[in-house]
C-alpha cells in the first residue's frame, strides 16, 4: 500500500494552526504546551475517523487555517516506537478501511474504490521530527495508522503491521482528520504520544499520564516549526 504525500511546503510564516484531539484530556496537555500561543485554536473532536472527519471539515469551513494538526495519544509498533516516545506520520493509513474476501483483508486500493492513505505534509513532517529530537524528545518518523477498533491481540498487530509495512503507531482519528482536510487543500500532520503497546490489551501496563505529558513536550515545539 503506498502512501501519498503533498508537495514540500514552504517555510511556514505565522500561520493559523487548527489541531484536533480526540478527548478533552489530550486538548489539555496540548494547550498546556501551546502555553496561550494565540495562533492555535484546540478543539476536541471526538473519537474515531468519522467523528473527527465532521469536526475537522466544519472548523476548516468557518475559518481560514494554514495547516491542520491530530493529535494526541496512541499506541506503539514494539521496537518502532516506544512508550513515552513521539511518533510523526510521514503517512496516515486506514488500515482496516476494506473488505475481509476468503483470500484475507482487502484495502479499499486493491478493490478499486480508492485510497486508504491521507495526504501527509511531508516537509512539515520531517521539520516536525528533526525539531523534536533536537528539544531531546524521543521520535519517530513513519505511516501512523487509523482504526475503528484498536488493536487487541498479538495476532491483530501483526495484520495491521503487514498491511502498513514500517507502521510506527496506532490511533483513530488522523485518517478523518486528514481526509478533511485535503478536501480543503490544507496541510495536514499528525503527531501521537505513545502510551502503549499496540497488541494484547493490558491497561496495567498503559502510561497515559507519561504519554500526556510527552504530548504537552511536543505541542511547546509544535510552537517553533509551526
Amino acid at each position: 500500500m503506498s502512501s501519498e504525500s503533498t508537495k514540500p511546503s514552504s517555510s511556514p510564516v505565522k500561520r493559523r494552526v487548527l489541531i484536533l484531539t480526540a478527548v478533552a484530556a489530550e486538548r489539555e496537555a496540548v494547550l498546556r504546551g501551546l502555553a496561550g500561543d494565540p495562533r492555535f485554536d484546540v478543539l476536541e473532536a471526538g473519537v474515531g475517523p468519522a467523528s473527527a472527519a465532521a469536526r475537522t471539515a466544519f472548523a476548516l469551513a468557518t475559518a481560514a487555517y494554514g495547516c491542520v494538526v491530530s493529535a494526541g495519544i496512541g499506541g506503539g509498533f514494539a521496537g518502532r516506537a516506544e512508550i513515552g516516545s513521539l511518533a510523526v506520520a510521514d503517512a496516515i493509513v486506514a488500515a482496516d478501511l476494506g473488505a475481509e474476501t476468503p483470500d484475507g483483508f482487502a484495502s479499499v486500493d486493491a478493490l478499486g474504490f480508492g485510497s486508504a492513505s491521507a495526504p501527509v505534509d511531508a516537509a512539515l513532517a520531517e521539520r516536525l521530527a528533526a525539531a523534536l529530537r533536537a528539544a531531546g524528545l524521543p521520535a519517530a518518523s513513519g505511516p501512523v495508522v487509523t482504526v475503528s477498533t484498536v488493536t487487541g491481540s498479538a495476532a491483530s498487530a501483526a495484520a495491521v503491521a503487514a498491511r502498513v509495512p514500517g507502521a510506527i503507531a496506532e490511533a483513530m482519528e488522523g485518517f478523518g482528520v486528514a481526509t478533511a482536510a485535503a478536501m480543503r487543500g490544507v496541510p495536514c500532520l499528525e503527531l501521537r504520544a505513545i502510551s502503549n503497546a499496540v497488541g494484547p490489551r493490558n491497561r496495567a501496563a498503559w502510561r497515559i499520564p507519561e504519554a500526556l505529558r510527552a504530548l504537552e513536550a511536543a505541542s511547546a515545539t509544535l510552537k517553533e516549526v509551526l
